[in-house]
């Protein structure tokens, strides 16, 4: 894993995630390296190698991360603030002692590395923290993300988060037609996510390398994926049963920009 340490001169930038006014990213690139990643697009400008095979650190993000910005703020959206180097050089946690405890911060993770930190987010007066689950067990995870924490981690970090008092969301994706199982996700979820994002698979920002490993172990999922009839006639029926599961279950707020997710294609 090749290192690079860099001084950035802003670690808040503006975003165009709807509903998200500031990402910040004290690391850019990502251990965990998953097949479908949206943040593949960076290496166009950081020639280091392949995704995954770096990872580079603003060795000053703590002291940039002082400034306060009015609005919501997201960590991270080109890497995830809790990836194995972060147990050894713990840059995430000295960003979050910086920050001022007035930020509006939301947090996403694929790591249990993430509860380590409660101390400080307790400090917090509007923070909210997300894990992504997806149930890619068995093949899928060794096909689409081998290097991620697993699924039964997630679900325990969430769960000690929401213990602690902490303000928790489920973040279920990628969902792809006929591998994710949403329902299951949420019926295990429901009683340690205040609420849940449901984000469809974007199959084109996914990247080639993925599209060829779904087409070649998962053609109907594929299929469903390029085919427009298919892919709305999916589209309408997760909407329906996320619709029913927010009936049955009781505590369970389906996010405004979850719906935006729900229409990427």
């Amino acid at each position: 894993m090749r290192i690079v340490k860099t001084k950035a001169k802003s670690i808040y930038t503006k975003s165009r995630i709807p509903g998200v006014d500031y990402v910040i990213n004290q690391y850019v690139g990502c251990q965990f390296a998953c097949k479908y990643c949206y943040a593949k697009f960076i290496c166009k400008w950081k020639p280091y190698g392949e995704w995954g095979s770096w990872i580079e650190v603003k060795v000053n993000a703590p002291e940039l991360a002082r400034k306060y910005v009015e609005g919501g703020v997201v960590m991270s959206s080109i890497s995830d603030p809790y990836q194995p180097i972060e147990a050894k050089v713990k840059l995430t946690r000295r960003v979050l002692q910086n920050m001022s405890k007035r930020t509006n911060l939301s947090i996403l993770t694929k790591s249990p590395l993430v509860t380590r930190d409660v101390d400080i987010f307790r400090q917090f007066k509007n923070i909210e923290v997300g894990l992504t689950v997806n149930s890619f067990e068995g093949k899928e995870k060794k096909l689409f993300e081998p290097l991620t924490p697993i699924q039964r981690a997630r679900i325990n970090a969430l769960k000690l988060l929401h213990e602690e008092g902490i303000k928790t969301y489920a973040f279920i994706s990628p969902i792809i037609p006929g591998i994710t199982d949403v329902e299951a996700i949420v019926r295990e979820t429901k009683s340690y996510a205040d609420y849940f994002f449901f984000e469809v698979l974007n199959l084109r920002a996914s990247g080639k390398e993925f599209q060829q490993i779904l087409r070649d172990n998962y053609p109907e999922s594929y299929e469903t994926m390029v085919n427009d009839e298919k892919f709305w006639r999916f589209i309408k029926q997760l909407k329906e049963e996320i619709k029913r599961l927010n009936v049955k279950t009781e505590g369970i707020e389906i996010h405004k920009r979850g719906w935006e997710f729900i229409q990427l294609q």
